[in-house]
């Protein structure tokens, strides 16, 4: 779709509100990681191999993880740890080995076709969505990749699950680095394993963020497609007609995220872990709303309007995280999109005042208010009144698919 015709597009007006079951099934959306001031990259910088890009490093790119793998071996080690339900990681364990999509990413021919079609600043927005999003999905591959080799002593089932999901996420950055090399572009994701930083989390931090992550994916992935079954004129590029199977990688994901929380029930049933819980949500939402805000041509794009997009996927994901999480925000309450609404004035506010022509001294004299007040934003946003929510005891939790 040419860059003219995106001031033509009619943002839709709904989405389908039905929710997953409990076993059912968010891009990375991500990995996710808190930050309020960067904008979009626009520039590639040489990788180390000829050919290959490497995506351009800012507060808001996906990040690589690492943890205490000490820790991890503690947790799932059933003499230690009595709350494990190893019948359970045995059902979603046999789940993952049933490999659902092991011939879903296949790709022909219309690929290459519809980008080629793709032209002007439309064709870079979608560069960059597939190396952020190839980006992400490596970064899971390389950390399920490590815990599953880490525990495979302690735990064999749970490491083999984190296995598993490495196959998926490997699956998935491969099929997107694809789609990249319709535009003429790959990345050198041997040289991203060595080079990139990695953000070290404590287990439960994983836990939480991984879980999020996971699950509003799934809700950004399936909104995505069913927005784009319906309305099949803003089809401008063939992979997301992937994303109805796709987002059951994530869903499943999620859902053994969900039990290994419900394994430690120490980072779910107190005070502390309500507080980390709502924390952790309001960092992947503004992120995840920041960031987007910031790349509204993309979603209009393909038909969507960007916010409204958002908050159908920040509404359904904190449905889906109040089945486990002890506590949630409150994110129906019109007062929270209007504080989003407000830091995305201030992101924008902050990004001007980097990309001016001041001297650096100045520059951040004038960011001091604007942090200043997306600080007090999101504190706000962090002490309103939230949903008391989630159980570490459920009737049933049985592997499922929704297809």
């Amino acid at each position: 779709m040419m860059a003219a015709e995106m001031a033509l597009v009619k943002p839709i007006s709904k989405f389908s509100t039905s929710t997953p079951n409990p076993r059912a099934p968010y891009s990375k959306v991500f990995r996710i990681s808190m930050s309020a001031t960067s904008q979009p990259s626009t520039v590639k910088r040489p990788s180390r191999k000829p050919g290959k890009t490497e995506i351009q490093e800012t507060l808001l790119t996906p990040r690589f993880y690492t943890t205490d793998f000490d820790e991890m071996e503690t947790l799932f080690n059933s003499e230690i740890n009595k709350n494990l339900n190893e019948s359970e990681f045995e059902a979603l364990l046999q789940e993952f080995k049933t490999d659902y999509n092991q011939t879903h990413f296949v790709r022909n021919k219309e690929f290459k076709e519809a980008a080629d079609k793709i032209q002007g600043p439309l064709r870079q927005i979608f560069v960059e969505f597939l190396e952020r999003s190839c980006t992400a999905e490596f970064s899971g591959f390389l950390l399920y990749k490590e815990l599953g080799r880490r525990l495979k002593k302690t735990n064999p089932v749970v490491a083999e699950i984190f296995s598993l999901m490495s196959r998926d996420e490997a699956r998935h950055a491969g099929f997107l680095n694809k789609g990249l090399s319709d535009f003429n572009l790959a990345l050198d994701l041997g040289f991203l394993t060595k080079a990139r930083k990695y953000t070290f989390f404590k287990p439960k931090f994983i836990f939480y963020a991984t879980y999020l992550s996971e699950k509003i994916g799934y809700w950004r992935y399936i909104t995505i497609y069913r927005h784009l079954k319906e309305n099949p004129e803003y089809q401008v590029y063939p992979i997301f007609k992937y994303f109805e199977n796709w987002c059951q990688d994530e869903n499943r994901h999620g859902d053994f995220f969900s039990a290994l929380m419900k394994a430690q029930p120490q980072f779910l049933n107190d005070w502390k872990a309500k507080l980390w819980a709502r924390f952790f949500c309001l960092s992947v939402y503004v992120t995840m709303y920041l960031n987007d805000c910031q790349r509204t041509a993309f979603y209009e794009g393909i038909g969507l309007d960007t916010k409204e997009f958002d908050m159908h996927v920040i509404i359904e994901t904190n449905r889906t995280t109040a089945r486990i999480f002890p506590a949630v925000l409150d994110v129906e309450n019109p007062e929270f999109k209007r504080k989003l609404d407000r830091m995305v004035e201030i992101n924008q506010q902050l990004i001007a005042a980097g990309e001016g022509n001041d001297i650096p001294l100045v520059k951040n004299l004038k960011r001091i208010p604007l942090i200043a007040a997306l600080a007090s934003e999101l504190l706000a946003a962090y002490l309103m009144p939230p949903v008391e929510s989630g159980s570490v005891d459920f009737a049933e939790f049985e592997p499922q698919l929704v297809y």
